[in-house]
């Protein structure tokens, strides 16, 4: 998959794996990874560039005698993931047409 695709697509993947719970990183690496390559390296860039945004915020809560930091997804984080699905019928529609040049060869 071309890498700044790829880019555009991992915020929102990180962002559905908060739409139901909290969580921290790597456990959000073990849940997008079954969709989408991802690492630790990759990820915490992106949990930044969200934080920033507003569209998630953090926490840290003890866990085994020592801090995790959590993150939580917020009303703007969500609404981001809307307008993704929103903007995913018109990348669709332009699949298909893409697509059905390609047949026509």
């Amino acid at each position: 998959m071309d890498a700044q695709l790829k880019k555009g697509f991992l915020e929102f993947c990180v962002l559905a794996s908060l739409k139901n719970k909290d969580s921290y990183g790597y456990q959000i690496v073990k849940d997008v990874s079954q969709y989408i390559e991802i690492s630790e390296s990759t990820l915490y860039p992106i949990l930044r560039r969200l934080e920033a945004s507003q569209s998630v915020v953090t926490y840290t809560e003890e866990h085994k005698n020592r801090l995790r930091k959590y993150y939580r997804i917020t009303p703007k984080g969500k609404e981001s993931i809307q307008l993704f699905l929103d903007e995913w019928k018109e990348i669709q529609s332009i699949y298909e047409y893409i697509k059905g040049e390609m047949d026509h060869e």
